[in-house]
């Protein structure tokens, strides 16, 4: 109903005219013909993923497939342990992803709770309380502190109206409103002083209000159709794994093929070589790669809840580690979001003020020295009229209850002592006025007026000024220039002044807010969180960049980023970026790093630019106005303690203490999962590759009794990957992981260092494998039951010893050949089960094995050993060519 029409620009009238109702409001009927056509005041929520289709959605994947068909042709072949094993290794994996992947999509469920259950409103002249989901566009709704917003308001009248609108805008401030019309054609929703947002708070004062929006045509609706327009794109990993299974799949799947053709050629049986050519497809396949991919991301998981970050989504672990940008709000994540007092200005000079938020402990500094406020009088009146022209109280508990900067007000002030009158009248904070007045009388009915407000407003009623001793006449440019460097440092300025009235006044009247005696100025601050100066300078020093998007004001948002070190050149707005071309907007991002009076639809588009430019983005946020950025992003950050149930929803991790810290530290854990990762395949793929070129091999010789049979390579498949795989999961973290840069997004799991071991590790373990066999046959005369047992433990044996060297991708690893006990536990595992299965007579019946003597042992170990010191030899040699 509201269309396009920009509420903020319209008079009050107009916009009760335009909506058809008055100030009594519409009638009941017409609410039920409205409500009819135009629907609820609600979030439409999309509908969720069943269970069932999440875990069907755990086979999808190359790799899969093929040992699906080739469990299928092992049972055409009745071969029905070998269908067993398969189909077994498949069902894990995907019980092992669905149990870890627990996002829910409810995003927008929470956004449906942030419009409240019920509201006041008028109708028919009448005053009543009706489900907020009935309201609909000409209602006239009352609002009071403490009430949530229902649905997008024009306001109409307003008397001393706060509203804290950070959920929504980013504004670290309670907004005082109005009702006065704004001709600015663009205006972003932080500066729209006369509209009142669904799902924002109201902190102080009352007022009237005209539903103008509601459900979907509200801020909030609109923000839930950028959410559900938003596609989960796949993280960095989920895309390089895809792209590797699909061509392994290629691989195996033409070796199989190429087997077959062989076997015809060789004169097998048909069904014979289709059978080997099934088993190379199942010795090739690495199989248990998924499941020690999920078992390093859940890891992963356990090792970041214990550093304060929560993960959602099972590959945003590795997502943080390849980030290249950190797009962060600005309050209440790079600040503590509790307004301080930083500077106090008076005639005795500027002092600082020490300490953060609304702790009570902190000193006060003049030249850089600590000194008594006692001993400087015009210090303690302005620090005691900010106290007591105060509606906002401090806990016991710690924090404040009331407006964050009169919070401020009385921190500071208590920091010097305490300060109490008896309060006997009051003029609230109107926006038209831009002060607030209080009267106080002590024991003896003395009576003085407090007054805060603007600079310019106090200068205007103040006729004379202290400076600690005496009365002088003011001057205003003093403290007009005092108050412009304040804000210049991005502070807030808030000016105090008194006046002693005559015995026993008690009631303020308009002349006692003039000829006020000018006290000084307060600037106050959200300030910078301690630790993270030093965790952007961990970020830079990783190569990661830090992006500040706030819906702040450009000043203070331009102090904060210089004060923490983010490097950027100048600053926008969200009113420079709405007037900006997607290109012009994509040049600005290679410099500026700060974007300030954004809106969620910017936020977005920020997001969205930085991708395109091959950036893995992650983006932090609390808010309401954060969530559309956090889907959009590669990986969204949201915070734990001060975070909306939108923005955490919408996520993929949660930081549990709020603190940008602990997102340094998720990278670098997430680097350590994808070292890990990396160490993974570098054992797996050229460990089955062996295995399979086994195959192809007795294929290629033509082999009757080939060393490995099928069941034997699905037995060592599965004991490996539990017993060895595993293990390197449990690798120590590497160091100085965060002093390398980001890795490039399409950066192949397959680096060419595994590609040539693939090579280099398959045909040493094939060719000394088979040479073996072949000497206990011929040359010692070994039954070939005998001869495959000592095949089968060679084979085990050389990947145990390989798993040695995959510690470390590029280091020689003899110095932390035993760093890892569960690498330790996990072998002794394994050689106890080769023990079992070659001497347990019903093991030797089901695997075709036999005993063997302990010097076959002895010949074992000493064969297989060779593949660690020649990788050890050839990481020895590439690092002296390196260095060389």
């Amino acid at each position: 109903m509201s269309g396009e029409i920009k509420w903020y620009r319209v008079p009050v009238d107009e916009v009760l005219t335009l909506l058809d109702t008055d100030e009594d409001g519409i009638t009941a009927e017409e609410a039920q013909i409205r409500l009819s056509k135009y629907g609820f005041n609600e979030v439409e929520v999309k509908k969720k993923e069943s269970s069932l289709h999440r875990f069907a959605r755990q086979f999808a994947s190359p790799l899969i497939y093929v040992l699906l068909a080739a469990s299928l042709v092992t049972f055409i072949l009745e071969e029905y342990a070998d269908m067993a094993v398969i189909l077994g290794v498949v069902l894990a994996n995907a019980v092992i992803g669905f149990i870890q992947e627990r996002k829910a999509e409810n995003a927008l469920e929470s956004l449906a709770k942030m419009l409240v259950p019920e509201t006041s409103i008028l109708r028919d002249g009448q005053r009543m309380i009706i489900h907020s989901r009935e309201l609909v566009a000409g209602d006239i709704v009352l609002l009071e502190a403490g009430n949530r917003i229902p649905a997008d308001l024009r306001l109409m009248y307003v008397k001393n109206l706060r509203i804290d609108e950070s959920m929504l805008t980013g504004e670290s401030t309670a907004v005082e409103k109005n009702i006065d019309p704004i001709e600015t054609k663009s205006l972003p929703l932080a500066e729209q002083k006369n509209i009142a947002f669904g799902g924002t708070l109201v902190t102080q004062g009352n007022g009237l209000g005209i539903v103008v929006a509601t459900g979907s045509e509200s801020e909030i609706g609109k923000i839930s159709e950028l959410i559900s327009k938003t596609k989960k794109i796949s993280t960095p990993l989920v895309r390089t794994i895809d792209q590797m299974a699909k061509k392994l799949a290629v691989v195996i799947l033409g070796l199989a093929i190429l087997t077959f053709i062989i076997g015809r050629l060789r004169g097998f049986d048909d069904l014979d070589i289709f059978f080997a050519s099934v088993s190379l497809a199942v010795a090739a396949i690495p199989e248990g790669l998924p499941a020690l991919i999920t078992i390093s991301l859940a890891f992963g998981i356990k090792r970041m809840a214990s550093r304060n970050a929560i993960i959602r989504t099972m590959p945003a672990v590795e997502s943080l580690g390849s980030a290249t940008v950190i797009c962060s709000d600005k309050t209440g994540t790079l600040t503590k979001n509790e307004m301080t007092i930083r500077n106090i200005y008076t005639l005795e000079g500027k002092f600082d003020v020490t300490g953060v938020g609304y702790t009570t402990e902190g000193d006060f500094e003049l030249q850089g020295k600590k000194i008594d406020p006692l001993g400087h009088p015009a210090l303690m009146e302005t620090l005691k009229a900010g106290a007591l022209c105060n509606d906002a109280y401090l806990k016991e508990e710690g924090g404040i209850d009331g407006d964050p900067t009169e919070g401020a007000l009385l921190v500071s002030a208590s920091k010097a002592g305490k300060f109490y009158m008896q309060r006997v009248d009051t003029i609230p904070f109107e926006s038209e006025e831009r002060y607030m007045a209080t009267l106080h009388q002590d024991d003896e009915k003395n009576s003085w007026i407090y007054v805060k407000g603007s600079p310019e407003k106090l200068i205007e009623l103040c006729s004379h000024q202290f400076n600690g001793k005496e009365l002088s006449s003011i001057d205003p440019e003093n403290f007009l220039t005092a108050a412009e460097d304040m804000a210049s440092d991005g502070l807030r300025v808030i000016a105090t002044a008194y006046r002693k009235l005559e015995q026993g006044k008690d009631e303020i009247e308009e002349e006692d807010t003039k000829d006020l005696i000018f006290l000084g100025l307060q600037g106050m601050i959200d300030p910078p969180r301690e630790e993270v100066k030093r965790s952007i300078f961990k970020c830079n020093n990783a190569g990661i960049r830090v992006i500040m998007i706030t819906g702040d004001h450009i000043l203070t948002g331009h102090t904060i980023a210089r004060q923490l070190g983010i490097r950027t050149e100048g600053a926008l707005s969200g009113s420079d970026i709405q007037g900006m071309s997607d290109e012009e907007l994509t040049e600005a991002l290679r410099t500026v790093s700060v974007f300030a009076r954004t809106s969620p639809e910017d936020k977005s588009r920020i997001v969205g630019l930085l991708k395109q430019e091959g950036e893995v983005v992650a983006v932090t946020g609390d808010g309401i106005n954060d969530a559309p950025a956090l889907e959009n992003a590669d990986i969204g950050v949201a915070m734990g303690k001060s975070g909306t149930e939108v923005a955490k929803d919408a996520s993929d991790m949660v930081l549990a203490d709020d603190n940008f810290a602990s997102i340094v530290n998720a990278v670098e854990e997430g680097r350590n999962v994808y070292s890990k990762i990396q160490k993974v395949i570098l054992w797996t793929l050229p460990t089955n590759a062996a295995e399979g070129l086994a195959v192809l091999a007795a294929v290629i010789l033509g082999l009757n009794n080939p060393p490995l049979l099928p069941l034997h390579i699905l037995w060592i498949n599965t004991i490996t990957a539990l017993g060895l795989g595993v293990s390197i999961t449990m690798e120590p973290m590497e160091k100085k992981l965060l002093n390398r840069p980001p890795r490039p997004p399409k950066e192949p799991l397959l680096l060419p260092v595994i590609k040539q071991r693939i090579v280099t590790v398959a045909l040493l373990m094939v060719t000394a494998t088979f040479l073996l066999y072949f000497f206990e046959m011929i040359q010692n005369g070994r039954d070939s039951n005998t001869a495959q047992t000592i095949a089968l433990n060679t084979i085990v044996f050389f990947e145990i010893f390989y798993l040695f060297n995959c510690k470390s991708i590029y280091e020689n690893v003899f110095k932390e050949l035993f760093s890892n006990k569960f690498m330790l536990m996990g072998i002794a595992l394994v050689l106890s089960l080769q023990v079992f299965i070659t001497y347990n007579p019903t093991m030797n019946a089901i695997l075709k094995t036999s005993p063997i003597e302990p010097v076959d042992w002895l010949v074992i170990g000493v064969t297989a050993s060779s593949v660690f010191f020649l990788i050890e030899l050839e990481k020895y040699v590439k690092k002296k060519r390196k260095i060389n």
